[in-house]
């Protein structure tokens, strides 16, 4: 059990048991209360309060044995360990694939260290996240504002699991997580689509097939080998992507660590069966996640370079695809990018009457609750069904449920 030490004063026993109070040498001398107690792992540990904080300093102490009975105790030394300290442990230890990795070490290098990197962990404050996320209203978008945010509330979160904080200041109720503009889509139209098609090289143009008609990401079509095209069948299994990593390109797993299996339209195998006589795959080997790794990977891909190399996306971004999209009159925008052929077969598929689990599932999302988020507006409108269903149940419009006796 603990106790409060007074190291102004000593009590002295007499003969008789009269105890006299004195003054002890540090009087008047540095802080005057000392909080002494067991941590848990056996070593003594003391906290010191100043004069007239004697109830804070029993609190202390009350408070203290009542976590080490609960299991929640933190030693108060274990948050002096600075957020540039931690942060750097969590980015070594963290499980990332390499691309994550080495976008969240730039986030959190260049919005987080300047800021709380020499804070110590368990000084910081549900006051200092509000001061930071003020700091960054109309320099950062709402959206990279809540990547950052919720990078902050891991790290912090992985402190507390780790002991060196009580209790996450991000999680506190006066702290207001930044929330992105959620925007609604506004698919591309079929003629807008085509004419994008058009404009590309004839050994890109099946890549808008795949897109708009398999709702492929572009990493995942860049990465497409031909053995992972059942023509026959009707399949397409997508099982890795081509990422760019520290600027070097890399074969990883698709998004969210998952392969999968679409459906492949008979007017997409016909488009890639021709692709496939014009422009036969080249066998290319490239690191798997990681540059540095050893680790490699053969795959014969139906799309490559002029050079016959693997395609960098930010290259076939300025040098293909957005002259291709103002020649299709649109201006070249982050909506207008290659991931609108995904919105564009999302709403194709919705608009036929499939399901949101079906369609979570051939575009790949982890949860169809964000699939139904993202596209929930594109659904059918339901009040004609709904009029039909009643009418069809109470007979014609004239003999309504009030005519029925």
């Amino acid at each position: 059990m603990g106790h409060v030490e007074d190291r102004w004063y000593k009590t002295l026993r007499h003969e008789g048991g009269r105890k006299e109070r004195v003054k002890t040498q540090l009087f008047g001398k540095g802080l005057r209360y000392r909080v002494r107690y067991i941590g848990p792992d056996g070593k003594e540990r003391k906290k010191s309060f100043p004069d007239r904080a004697k109830r804070e300093a029993e609190a202390f102490m009350v408070s203290t044995e009542t976590d080490k009975l609960r299991g929640s105790y933190v030693d108060p030394l274990a948050g002096r360990m600075t957020f540039a300290e931690y942060a750097e442990t969590w980015l070594r230890t963290r499980s990332f694939d390499e691309s994550t990795r080495e976008v969240t070490e730039h986030r959190v290098r260049k919005y987080l260290l300047p800021f709380f990197g020499s804070r110590q962990l368990a000084s910081i404050k549900p006051g200092h996240i509000r001061e930071w996320d003020a700091a960054l209203v109309g320099k950062l978008a709402p959206a990279t504002r809540a990547v950052i945010f919720a990078h902050l509330r891991t790290i912090l979160g992985a402190a507390v699991d780790d002991e060196r904080i009580a209790k996450n200041p991000c999680s506190a109720k006066s702290v207001t997580p930044p929330r992105p503009v959620q925007r609604r889509i506004v698919p591309l139209r079929y003629d807008q689509v085509s004419a994008i098609r058009g404009g590309l090289a004839q050994r890109y143009r099946a890549m808008v097939d795949l897109g708009a008609g398999c709702g492929l990401r572009q990493g995942e079509i860049l990465g497409l080998g031909v053995d992972d095209i059942d023509l026959d069948a009707g399949w397409v299994h997508v099982t890795r992507q081509v990422k760019l990593v520290r600027s070097r390109l890399v074969f990883g797993l698709p998004k969210n660590d998952r392969d999968r299996r679409i459906p492949l339209p008979d007017s997409v195998a016909l488009v890639l069966h021709q692709h496939i006589d014009d422009f036969p795959p080249v066998v290319l080997t490239l690191p798997w996640e990681n540059p540095a790794d050893e680790e490699r990977v053969t795959v014969p891909l139906l799309f490559t370079t002029t050079r016959r190399g693997a395609i960098n996306r930010h290259t076939f971004d300025d040098k293909s695809w957005r002259p291709a999209v103002r020649a299709a009159g649109i201006t070249p925008t982050r909506a207008t990018g290659m991931h609108a052929l995904r919105h564009f077969y999302a709403s194709s598929l919705l608009d036929a009457g499939e399901s949101i689990k079906a369609l979570a599932s051939y575009l790949g999302h982890a949860d169809p609750g964000f699939t139904l988020r993202v596209y929930t507006h594109l659904m059918p409108a339901s009040e004609e069904r709904t009029r039909n269903a009643i009418d069809n149940l109470f007979g014609p419009a004239t003999e309504g449920p009030g005519s029925r006796s």
